[in-house]
């Protein structure tokens, strides 16, 4: 853009009299001509044809103008080196152009892989452009690209699509050559293609909307990692000794965030290091949960037993605590043994941290009168994930096991879990039997007594509304 005042040309006052000699001079020879021309016999006539010549003259030079003036440039249909063509091409190779198929791009017919890739190159101009020319060469697009600042380099992550004959091991070594180090490369699916902000605003409404959410959205954000909750108190009241300070720390693989419930969520992944970037997000999560305190979803399912009783089955939090005890005095040693696997009389003890959403999700199930007669434990364990129940003695042998366990395994399915599992007493047969119910594939190991079933999930057979069995209530209302 170039303002009025300097596109303002200057004033020459030679040019000036120069035109205006020429005018001087023009006007004198028409003078001369039209008094030579005009004391001949033919004069008059000579004059007009001279004047229609002129004017036809000027009438064919106009329309010769204006025919050719939007002429194309010269090499149309073609694109000269160096044109605006080529700097397209080399616009669209440096920025990737996202699921475009430019150079490099992939026929709509072939089949394609999907890679989440991630390599370190150097800080400075061209490098960026170097990786996205080795994949151009490749037939390969990429589809999101995320940069990760170092101290030393940038990360850079791509989303690829690729040909699916294209080797893991072919890309990587192009990608060494083009200049990338510590490449990590990996099978990605459909729902990686969501953009990364994208991913970020959801994960922050999941971790807002249930405090249980936090680890969940920290692995989806991470990627494969192990998550663990470690209490700043034991179950025995005593501290561990676990804290971190508020702007926690990052050690390569392993990041270690304050709880603010008190304690550290300690975040592993042996086989990429962290970025800055991703402790600046994760510590954001951990942040966003601490400024909204605890916070548990108050929907709540009203169903009618066989039998005609009317039970409520809800979320809970520590602040069940109390009605949780009272069950806990009204269950039979034999029960509080077959949930417990220490002594009965530490069963109180565990009630803290069962209920508290940061080890997992807690259902529990009461009656009209608002009694405390079942509750049933999703609890995020690393990498796994485990199952527990109890039901008070008079309430047993009435389907209230199994609508549990149908809807802690819906719970499971929904936060991406591949497997839950629960540990028992071999002889415990009524939750053998809950395990059988759900019709999944179960591996069982025996050891010393201790009967441990793990379930393969399938979400194909399984909605957020749990499982319909014969002997399960059946549902009433719904708040």
């Amino acid at each position: 853009m170039t303002s009025a005042k300097s596109a303002r040309r200057p004033h020459h006052w030679r040019r000036d009299l120069i035109e205006l000699a020429a005018l001087f001079t023009a006007v004198a020879v028409a003078d001369a001509i039209a008094n030579l021309i005009g004391h001949q016999p033919d004069g008059p006539y000579l004059l007009v044809a001279s004047a229609v010549a002129l004017v036809a003259t000027a009438a064919f030079h106009t329309w010769w103008a204006r025919r050719h003036s939007h002429a194309p440039p010269s090499g149309e249909g073609g694109s000269a080196p160096g044109g605006a063509d080529a700097a397209e091409h080399g616009a669209r190779v440096a920025a990737g152009v996202a699921g475009g198929s430019g150079a490099g791009g992939i026929a709509g017919a072939e089949e394609t892989t999907l890679w989440r890739m991630r390599t370190t190159v150097r800080d400075a101009p061209g490098s960026l452009a170097a990786l996205c020319v080795a994949l151009a060469g490749l037939r390969v697009d990429i589809l999101t690209l995320g940069t990760h600042p170092l101290a030393q380099g940038t990360v850079d992550e791509f989303l690829l699509r690729a040909p699916a004959s294209l080797q893991a091991q072919e890309l990587s070594r192009e990608i060494a050559a083009a200049g990338g180090t510590s490449t990590w490369i990996e099978r990605a699916d459909a729902h990686d293609l969501v953009d990364i902000p994208t991913r970020v605003l959801s994960l922050a409404t999941r971790t807002a909307l249930d405090a249980a959410e936090l680890p969940l959205t920290l692995r989806q954000l991470l990627g494969r990692c192990t998550i663990h909750s470690l209490p700043a108190v034991s179950v025995t009241g005593r501290p561990t000794g676990e804290s971190a300070p508020v702007e926690g720390v990052l050690e390569e693989t392993v990041m270690r965030l304050r709880d603010p419930s008190g304690g550290v969520i300690s975040v592993e992944r042996p086989y990429l290091p962290f970025t800055p970037t991703e402790f600046a997000r994760a510590r954001a999560l951990v942040e966003l949960d601490a400024r909204l305190g605890p916070r548990v979803p108050r929907g709540e399912d009203v169903l009618t037993l066989p039998e005609g009783n009317e039970i409520t089955v809800r979320r809970a939090d520590r602040g069940d605590l109390a009605a949780a005890r009272a069950m806990h005095d009204r269950c039979s040693q034999r029960t509080l043994g077959l949930r417990y696997h220490g002594p009965v009389a530490d069963a109180d003890r565990y009630l803290d941290h069962l209920l508290s959403p940061r080890f997992g999700r807690t259902l529990a199930v009461q009656t009209a009168s608002g009694k405390l007669v079942a509750l049933g434990h999703l609890l995020w364990d690393g990498d796994e994930t485990e199952v527990a129940l109890l039901v008070e003695d008079d309430w047993q042998r009435r389907g209230i096991g199994s609508e549990l366990l149908g809807r802690l395994v819906a719970l499971a399915v929904e936060a991406g879990c591949d497997s839950v599992y629960a540990v028992t007493q071999s002889h415990n047969t009524g939750m053998v039997a809950a395990m059988r119910a759900l019709e999944l594939p179960l591996d069982y190991q025996i050891e010393e007594g201790t009967l441990v079933i793990t379930a393969r999930l399938t979400t194909d057979r399984l909605t957020t509304e749990g499982s319909a069995r014969p002997s399960a209530p059946t549902e009433g209302a719904r708040r």
